[in-house]
């Protein structure tokens, strides 16, 4: 899906010149030919930072399953539509286009339904809890 360009890195003082990949790419095309499988893709990893395009095409959590995820999850949804129930809520979040939500960590949720006349897509951002990762000073 994506592109690689190579990027000088000099404008770092104290930098040596160094070749850097910038990748780009986009997230609405070169889509899963066959739509019998969600597809997650992974677009950028680093230590406690994960970035995916999820491709849904009429696919649904399994009967009786939650996500339970340790980290924080932001997801938008790019096209297509959903419905998630999270866990302790009321009624089920209908997401369309431009619609995003916050999981909060171990924030137990399921997808009810995806799409299935046309690709779902989802950008989904997976990142350590700031205040877990911030260091505890002595009272």
């Amino acid at each position: 899906m994506g592109a690689i360009t190579e990027c000088n890195n000099t404008a770092q003082p104290n930098y040596q010149e160094t070749i850097m990949p910038a990748v780009h790419g986009n997230l609405l095309t070169e889509l899963p030919a066959d739509g019998s499988t969600e597809v997650f893709e992974l677009l950028h990893e680093r230590a406690g930072l994960k970035i995916e395009r999820i491709v849904s095409s009429g696919q649904a959590s399994p009967p009786g399953f939650w996500y339970d995820n340790p980290q924080e999850e932001w997801v938008l949804l790019l096209s297509g539509s959903a419905g998630l129930t999270l866990e302790g809520q009321a009624g089920e979040h209908v997401m369309q286009p431009g619609a995003w939500l916050h999981i909060p960590p171990h924030c137990r949720h399921r997808i009810e339904w995806t799409d299935a006349a046309q690709p779902t897509i989802w950008l989904a951002i997976h990142h350590d809890d700031a205040q877990a990762l911030a260091p505890k000073l002595p009272l």
